[in-house]
């Protein structure tokens, strides 16, 4: 097989690998939405606002906490803002 040959299979493998992992995502993001919409639907009950950006920032500093590379903490809070914005942005069912 040629270096060629070679490095197009290699791709074609990490492109599925990265395929499944987006499936995975993809799951894990919905099963965190359907958590957010449980909490924000108690949040009234509980006297709580809708919006706490203390526990934001508490998630933020998680995250950076679980985070072992290759990522930047800069890059994955750039992500989980966008996660958070949209999980605000979210309809109830």
């Amino acid at each position: 097989m040629s270096e060629e040959t070679n490095a197009l299979a290699a791709i074609e493998e990490h492109r599925a690998k990265i395929d499944e992992i987006d499936r995975e995502l993809v799951a894990l993001l919905n099963k965190r939405a359907g958590h957010s919409l449980v909490i924000r639907g108690l949040k009234p009950d509980a006297r709580m606002g809708l919006y706490d950006a203390r526990h934001e920032e508490e998630i933020f500093a998680k995250v950076n906490s679980y985070n072992e590379g290759p990522l930047y903490n800069e890059y994955l809070r750039e992500i989980y803002v966008t996660i958070l914005k949209v999980m605000k942005e979210t309809p109830s069912a």
